[in-house]
């Protein structure tokens, strides 16, 4: 019985994976019907985009590529406008598809780079905005101030730093002091 749920579910999955390669190849019709329509030049790439397929597609279904072959051949009386010569081997199909993701992943990553670089620039535009033409000024001003104020406290720090260090001198010192007096006052006790 375990068996059959799986049978069912790759005949399943076989069943959809068909009713998508259909529907796209009715896009496909639907598209050149459009350009048609249109008299646009009929090329491999207008017809990706107004069928919304990819390239790939069109290259390794056996179905989409001759009707994309027959109808750009019919359009141009013969000549192979846009439709790939048919390869000698899957080498170069694989370059080629290779080539293609990795320029669909260029503009990609620049698309986000400049979006990035916009947003970026906002930031700037919105600090220089909000800023008072005297405020460089001002805030050089703040700055000297600070920095002078920044140097007396550490002066006063080191200046009590210093008292303080005095200070744990004078009670060391007074502290051996009482213990000799005492010291001294015990003696003349027990003399």
């Amino acid at each position: 019985m375990n068996s059959a749920i799986p049978a069912s579910r790759t005949a399943a999955a076989n069943r959809v994976r068909c009713a998508r390669t259909q529907s796209k190849i009715d896009q496909v019709r639907t598209a050149f019907s459009v350009l048609k329509r249109q008299r646009t030049t009929i090329t491999v790439a207008a017809l990706v985009r107004q069928a919304g397929v990819s390239r790939t597609f069109l290259y390794e279904n056996p179905e989409a590529r001759t009707l994309v072959t027959a109808n750009i051949n019919r359009d141009s009386h013969g000549g192979n406008r846009g439709v790939p010569a048919p390869r000698d081997s899957d080498g170069s199909r694989d370059r080629a598809l290779n080539a293609e993701a990795a320029l669909k992943d260029a503009h990609c990553e620049i698309r986000t780079q400049r979006n990035r670089i916009a947003q970026l620039m906002g930031h700037i535009r919105d600090l220089e905005t909000h800023q008072p033409e005297d405020s460089a000024q001002r805030i050089s001003a703040e700055n000297t101030a600070l920095k002078d104020r920044l140097r007396q406290l550490a002066q006063d720090n080191r200046t009590l730093e210093d008292r303080l260090q005095a200070a744990r001198s004078n009670t060391r010192f007074l502290d051996r002091r009482i213990s000799q007096l005492e010291a001294q006052l015990l003696e003349r006790d027990q003399a």
